[in-house]
């Protein structure tokens, strides 16, 4: 469950590989460094605590990580999120949440949910992540155009009329020095893509800044210096209060954090060919975020574009991502100074192309061809994200996916009375163990459900189980039947009950498995009995010959081995 990749690569560790880590770990936290603190000023903190996250987070995850080479610090899914505990509980409140989601993260990884988590629909994380950047963008437009207001409204819509109300202020000093930012970005991946392309947009559009002497606004003149070592630790004391006002929004980061790490990992197991374990991700996730908020950072997590970086430049081990946290506290110690001299509209520049790189424009219009019921998912994710809340988008998101996934499996379940019927497409003709090859006494009828019987298949089965008043015994098959559910199992009950009060019998035939053990579990193998409960529908109809007091049939010889191995595989 726990098994840090940092403690297995130890094992084979070398100085090849060593020296493969420390170029990628160092390349990797050059690369961070603008990220981080762009990250947190969008959040609405100072970009010491991007650094501190990135530092403190990111050597946290490496160091018990379920991934060789995944790189974890603040991201662009947390913006929005961060942003919006800030404007309503303060650091102090996001200290609160940071520390309760690593709770929530260490649950999740010790409740083995790695595997579950992975299986969030891609309609949701496609509306949400598309939302995140359209918001991020739009958080960006004060300091790219340099324009002179107060903080923007938190509201997406009252944002944009308060930059439309004071759009004749833009500077264009600053705006210039966004745009060129931009065009560096471009054009450094276009012709030197293994050269980190956001720090030598950051680099040179700084130094061009400060040799012009434009007037504009930097980190110094809206931060002041910011600190070289670590801020001492600090543990916040919780209360009943704080803790039920903040675990929605908790609880939203820690599904974030979960989901984008363990994407993060996956896309770096396609690239490596490595397969990393999802739990103990989860648990370092955990440890890392707490671990950050102690510190004053904000939430962390895996970071996808890191990650890949890392790889690329030939990380391949956990140490790599070691080795990246320090070289960020080394800069932190030795050039934060510089730091100060960086223009917002540099870094509302960056941020603008992160945003464009979030939002997944390809997949999102490939959903507009997928079924209305997925695209609906989509757009609802993505608007609630972008007009209403996160933590609402998330998880109205997930339920809707949910409710439809169930729908859809009740569409798939299917229930009919079969005794003469035969399927339009033939396959009963071709089926050894189908019902239009054995003779059905009159008094019996016979029904089959395909697929899983639970709640949302309950309905359908009532629906469809019109059975005729001179019928004695019904006979259920359900060969087909993998898994029921408690209302699946309350169902036979009732119908077992008013079959036993009119003297009728129900009879069940191909039980698998799981409802063998869920038919014992609830009773309802005794309330049946045992001697009406088979493994194939030939003893079934035999036990109905039994019940009506008529000769048993004996086993045709072709059907032999095949239902000898239907009931070895179902009993």
């Amino acid at each position: 469950m726990f098994k840090p990749k940092l403690f297995t690569a130890l094992k084979t560790y070398n100085k090849e590989t060593f020296t493969s880590d420390l170029f990628s770990g160092l390349t990797v936290g050059v690369v961070a460094l603008p990220l981080a603190m762009a990250f947190a000023i969008a959040s609405g903190v100072g970009p010491e605590k991007g650094l501190f996250t990135a530092i403190v987070a990111g050597f946290l995850i490496s160091f018990f990580g379920g991934s060789k080479v995944q790189i974890g610090g603040p991201t662009g899914a947390f913006v929005v999120l961060v942003a919006e505990i800030m404007e309503k509980y303060g650091y102090s409140g996001l200290v609160y949440a940071t520390i309760m989601a690593g709770i929530f993260l260490i649950i999740f990884g010790i409740s083995k949910m790695g595997g579950i988590i992975r299986f969030i629909p891609f309609p949701v994380t496609t509306g949400f992540t598309s939302g995140i950047a359209v918001v991020i963008f739009s958080t960006q437009i004060k300091d790219f155009f340099g324009i002179k207001m107060a903080t923007p409204p938190a509201d997406f819509i009252l944002k944009w009329k308060a930059y439309a109300a004071n759009f004749s202020s833009v500077n264009l000093s600053a705006l210039s020095i966004g745009i060129f930012t931009i065009i560096i970005i471009i054009a450094v991946k276009k012709l030197f893509p293994k050269i980190p392309a956001m720090l030598i947009g950051m680099i040179i559009s700084t130094i061009l800044a400060y040799a012009l002497g434009l007037n504009i606004e930097t980190i110094g003149s809206k931060f002041g210096d910011l600190p070289r070592t670590l801020p001492a630790p600090s543990i916040p004391k919780f209360d009943i209060a704080t803790i039920k006002m903040l675990a929605s929004p908790a609880f939203t980061v820690a599904m974030l954090a979960a989901i984008e790490s363990l994407l993060s990992a996956t896309v770096a197991d396609g690239m490596t060919g490595d397969h990393h374990r999802s739990n103990t991700e989860l648990i370092a996730q955990g440890i890392a975020n707490i671990g950050s908020a102690i510190f004053g950072g904000i939430p962390a997590t895996g970071a996808i574009a890191r990650t890949a970086t890392n790889i690329k430049s030939g990380g391949k081990s956990p140490v790599s991502g070691i080795i990246h946290a320090v070289t960020l506290a080394l800069i932190l110690l030795f050039l934060s100074p510089l730091a100060k001299l960086i223009p917002l509209a540099t870094l509302a520049a960056i941020l603008i192309v992160v945003s464009y790189n979030m939002a997944e424009i390809k997949h999102f219009k490939a959903m507009f061809k997928a079924p209305k019921s997925d695209l609906s998912v989509l757009l609802i994710t993505f608007l609630l994200t972008v007009f209403i809340d996160l933590t609402v988008a998330v998880q109205v998101g997930i339920a809707l996916a949910a409710i439809l996934f169930i729908k859809r499996m009740a569409e798939v379940a299917n229930v009919g009375m079969i005794t003469k019927s035969i399927k339009d497409d033939g396959s009963e003709a071709t089926d050894i163990n189908s019902i239009t090859k054995r003779e059905v006494p009159e008094e019996v009828e016979v029904f089959e459900i395909n697929g899983p019987f639970f709640f949302g298949a309950a309905s359908k089965f009532k629906n469809s189980l019109k059975l005729d008043p001179l019928k004695k015994i019904l006979i259920l098959r359900m060969r087909d039947v993998p898994a029921i559910d408690a209302t699946g199992l309350q169902v036979l009950r009732e119908l077992n009950d008013g079959y036993r009060k009119s003297d009728m019998t129900l009879i069940l035939s191909g039980v698998h498995a799981q409802p063998v053990i869920a038919l014992n579990k609830c009773g309802l193998w005794k309330e049946i009995g045992e001697e009406n409960i088979f493994g194939n529908i030939d003893d079934a109809l035999n036990r109905a010959r039994e019940i009506l007091s008529l000769p048993k049939k004996p086993l045709p010889k072709h059907f032999v081995a095949s239902v000898s191995r239907e009931k070895n595989k179902e009993n």
